[in-house]
């Protein structure tokens, strides 16, 4: 893999790239001036540009010209400032990847920057994807059932809405969607519509007119067009402007619509796949999204499970994602020792599949030995687990509860409900001084049930014992 070209007058914008793609084991090379990046272009070439869009000299949209000029295919992803909208518009339409507005999210940066590599290294191997790659990885029960239902929906055409956390994975399922389809042949098109502008969305997505805009000045095919006789994939559908919304609606109810700037009713037969982290309905109920809208694109849910209600997977992937890494670095895959990798099964995973695949590339790039230990996983993550449970006593019990069900414990219900009531009552003791009338009142229990549990669950306290019958 050729390495990615980052160029930005702005010094801290390269650093901010140079410490996240190394963290990610991304190979790249920065350039203070596109001048400096169209010289190195002479002599080799990126697997993907990242561009400023204003800098000194020559700017990012005569860099985006000439890059597209000489190698068509590679992507080229444009940072912009709301403040460089009608430039964007105007001009990006040439053949831009994707917009990064600024300021920016890394990871989000870094995401965008592997869906680029990926798209790039499919155009080399003229492929979808490759070969080496599972479709998507999950032996649990939950992930089997979304396996069964891409199964039951393989021979149709259906509109799938797909709800899930961010970094769950939604995508990949949207593709496999696509892959076991009758539609399998043609275009896959994916876009994000809460990566860019509205303005930029709407002609993104349904192109426009030579003229439709200051600095159109030819014809560009929307996403729609692109993807004509197989899927457009719409991620975080419930950020789309609500507008927009009016619009899709139309293209999902009649199977038209115009390009910006456009008079001329075009067809789209295209199969609509959508996704979002977002709860619809109640984006419905805040007058945010559109109820016609809802309903059209629910015609099947498909409800991706976050990973941490699939624990029993994180070992797959962790040794998929080790792989992975591993390949692309020309190393040796690393190895989770038995205490780490009991580690990553018990933690929450906020980003989910995204976040565990970031930080297997980040053992891959800083974990000192083949083998690695608990204390090699990132300092952040041992943090959070690090944190005080009073903080959350439920958040506590949940988590006690799924180191032991990875630990492969049963009886919990007997064991954890004695641990609990021996708890509560030793304490409540403990604060009326071992008076056990007062103790059972706080608690909400008979004299002769707290009497018996202190003799069941062996409760032991010096204050209980000095609470003689008289006293209550």
């Amino acid at each position: 893999m050729k390495p990615v070209w980052v160029v930005d007058d702005d010094r801290s914008i390269r650093w901010v790239f140079e410490k996240a793609l190394a963290r990610e084991g991304i190979p790249f090379r920065t350039f203070g001036l596109a001048a400096d990046a169209l010289q190195a272009l002479k002599a080799d070439s990126p697997q993907v540009l990242v561009s400023d869009i204003r800098m000194p000299g020559t700017s990012g949209l005569e860099l985006l010209q000439t890059v597209k000029a000489q190698h068509p295919n590679l992507p080229v992803i444009i940072m912009t400032a709301y403040s460089d909208l009608e430039s964007a518009v105007a001009a990006f339409q040439g053949g831009a990847f994707e917009y990064l507005p600024k300021p920016f999210d890394v990871d989000q940066a870094v995401e965008l920057i592997r869906r680029a590599l990926d798209e790039s290294m499919r155009e080399e191997g003229g492929e979808e994807a490759p070969a080496t790659s599972p479709e998507i990885l999950g032996q649990a029960p939950s992930m089997q059932e979304v396996f069964r239902a891409i199964g039951r929906l393989s021979q149709s055409n259906a509109t799938v809405l797909i709800t899930g956390e961010s970094g769950s994975g939604k995508e990949l399922v949207a593709r496999a969607l696509h892959r076991h389809s009758p539609r399998a042949a043609k275009p896959f098109v994916a876009i994000n519509a809460a990566a860019m502008p509205k303005d930029l969305l709407e002609s993104e997505l349904f192109g426009h007119e030579r003229g439709a805009f200051t600095g159109a000045q030819q014809m560009r095919r929307g996403r729609f067009e692109q993807a004509e006789g197989g899927t457009l994939f719409l991620d975080e559908i419930g950020d789309m402007p609500f507008d927009l919304q009016t619009r899709l609606l139309r293209v999902l109810s009649d199977g038209q619509f115009y390009r910006v700037g456009g008079h001329q009713p075009l067809s789209a037969n295209v199969r609509v796949i959508a996704a979002t982290h977002q709860d619809l309905e109640s984006r419905v109920r805040d007058g945010l999204f559109r109820e016609d809208l809802y309903h059209r694109l629910n015609v099947i849910r498909l409800r991706l499970p976050p990973l941490r209600e699939r624990r029993e997977d994180v070992p797959l992937l962790a040794r998929y994602f080790l792989a992975k890494s591993a390949r692309e670095l020309g190393t040796e895959p690393k190895r989770l020792s038995d205490d780490a990798m009991n580690f990553l099964s018990a933690h929450d995973w906020p980003g989910n599949v995204r976040q565990l695949e970031n930080v297997c590339h980040w053992l891959t790039v800083m974990a000192p030995g083949q083998s690695v230990e608990l204390v090699d996983l990132p300092p952040e993550l041992r943090q959070d687990a690090a944190r005080p449970a009073e903080a959350d006593w439920t958040l506590a019990l949940q988590r006690e509860v799924e180191r032991a069900l990875v630990r492969g414990e049963s009886g919990l219900m007997d064991t954890m409900t004695r641990t609990f009531e021996k708890i509560l009552i030793s304490r409540a003791l403990a604060h009326t001084g071992g008076r056990r009338i007062e103790a059972a009142n706080l608690l909400g229990i008979g004299r002769n049930t707290i009497t018996r549990k202190i003799a069941e669950l062996a409760i032991e306290d010096k204050r209980v014992a000095a609470a003689t019958p008289a006293s209550e």
